[in-house]
C-alpha cells in the first residue's frame, strides 16, 4: 500500500462524516474534479484503507438502549484459547465491540441489549459460556456522552 497524501485523507474524512455524499460534492470538498475523486475513492477501496460503507441508526428508537462493558478475565491465554474465545465472541449478535487488552483483564466488550434483563441473559447464557471465561466485570452505561459517528 502506497502513502495517502491530503486529499486522499480528506476523502476518508468526509466520507466518514457522510458516506452518503454526492460525488460532486466530496471532489468539491476536497479540491478536485470529479473523475480523479472517483479514482482516488476505488484505489481506497481497493487498498482496504475504505472497508464499507453504513448507516448509523438510533438505537433507542430501535429498542437497544442498554450498553455494558464487560471486562472478560480467561483462564488460559494460549494461542489456542485465545483463538477460540475469539471465534465464539463472533458468534454473538448483542456483542457490538471486542478488544483484547493489555493490562488486569484480556478482553473488553461492549454489549448492546434493549434492558437489563436481555443484558444479564446474554451474560449469563452467553458470555459467561464462551471458552476459557473465568470471570467477567460489567459496567453500565447510564448516560452516553459521546460516540463518534452519531
Amino acid at each position: 500500500m502506497g502513502s495517502l497524501d491530503r486529499a486522499d485523507l480528506q476523502i476518508i474524512k468526509e466520507l466518514q462524516e457522510n458516506s452518503r455524499i454526492t460525488l460532486t460534492e466530496l471532489a468539491s470538498r476536497v479540491g478536485l474534479s470529479k473523475t480523479p475523486c472517483q479514482l482516488r475513492m476505488r484505489r481506497l477501496e481497493e487498498q482496504g484503507y475504505i472497508t464499507g460503507y453504513t448507516a448509523l441508526v438510533d438505537h433507542n428508537k430501535l429498542g437497544l438502549s442498554h450498553i455494558a462493558f464487560v471486562q472478560v478475565t480467561l483462564n488460559d491465554t494460549s494461542s489456542k484459547a485465545l483463538t477460540a474465545f475469539n471465534k465464539a465472541v463472533l458468534k454473538i449478535g448483542e456483542v457490538e465491540q471486542c478488544h483484547m487488552i493489555a493490562g488486569g483483564f484480556d478482553y473488553l466488550l461492549k454489549i448492546r441489549t434493549r434492558d437489563m434483563v436481555a443484558y444479564r441473559m446474554v451474560l449469563g447464557e452467553k458470555i459467561s459460556t464462551l471458552p476459557h471465561v473465568l470471570q467477567t466485570s460489567t459496567f453500565v452505561v447510564m448516560e452516553n456522552v459521546r460516540d463518534v459517528g452519531l
